[in-house]
């Protein structure tokens, strides 16, 4: 089974990679939807709450600060490493994440090959203007003052994360469709393809001809659907990384 995943990584051009909260465990962050998971004790703050509410800004800032330095500190592991070497190849159409950690640019992928549906930790952004910053100045400052940060524009500061509630980005979408269209294989690694719409993106790509492969710890939504190609069970750092060695 793990050989038909080098077969494909050989084969394919323009190799359309879906990563999920899986690939970074190796990391030190949290999954987010697994049994342990961040989200069976995470209270959502929603984005209407948090841009009409200051109890609600606050509320969500205390829970960022408290991942933030798990989130500054985290290093890329083998499974990031491994879609820079796939790009080196040339071998990488693109990286669609849901993942805000910023891992993928950390290990070296160049930014125009990956789209955060989700957003990024790593970044502040200004609700009203649209400013970005580094974070760790605002978090200094909220943790000294309890008192969530505005822009000089006078508007909200949240890191660069899309909220429950909160739209995900359009260009985002876009980049993500036609990435789809283009890729001639798409894998999923990590990923419980629960989380619409992003996880539509991989089934558009198989729709449109590419083989498509799932590597997850445990069941996914897309397990049973007639487009997947090749479905490896286990821990995307003990499969990937050695295919793409085999591959590249």
């Amino acid at each position: 089974m793990r050989n038909g995943l080098v077969d494909y990584l050989k084969k394919a051009d323009r190799v359309l990679i879906f990563t999920g909260a899986g690939i970074s465990t190796n990391s030190g962050i949290p999954d987010f939807r697994g049994p342990q998971g961040v989200w069976q004790n995470t209270k959502p703050v929603y984005y209407q709450d948090f841009m009409s509410s200051e109890a609600a800004r606050r509320e969500y800032w205390e829970y960022k600060l408290g991942g933030f330095e798990a989130f500054d500190n985290a290093e890329p592991n083998s499974v990031h490493e491994s879609m820079v070497k796939l790009e080196k190849a040339g071998k990488l159409e693109k990286i669609v994440t849901q993942n805000i950690d910023g891992l993928h640019s950390k290990a070296g992928t160049s930014p125009e090959k990956i789209v955060e549906m989700h957003g990024s930790n790593r970044e502040i952004e200004c609700q009203s203007c649209g400013k970005r910053s580094e974070p760790e100045n605002h978090f200094k400052e909220f943790k000294k003052t309890n008192i969530p940060p505005d822009c000089d524009c006078g508007g909200y500061l949240k890191p660069a994360t899309i909220s429950f509630g909160q739209n995900l980005r359009e260009q985002d979408i876009r980049i993500a469709t036609e990435s789809a269209g283009n890729a001639d294989l798409v894998i999923a690694l990590g990923t419980t393809l629960s989380v619409y719409p992003a996880a539509s993106i991989t089934l558009l790509a198989a729709r449109m001809g590419a083989p498509y492969v799932i590597i997850n710890r445990g069941l996914t939504e897309h397990d049973d659907k007639p487009e997947v190609s090749l479905r490896l069970e286990g821990d995307v750092s003990d499969i990937f990384p050695p295919a793409v060695d085999g591959a590249c």
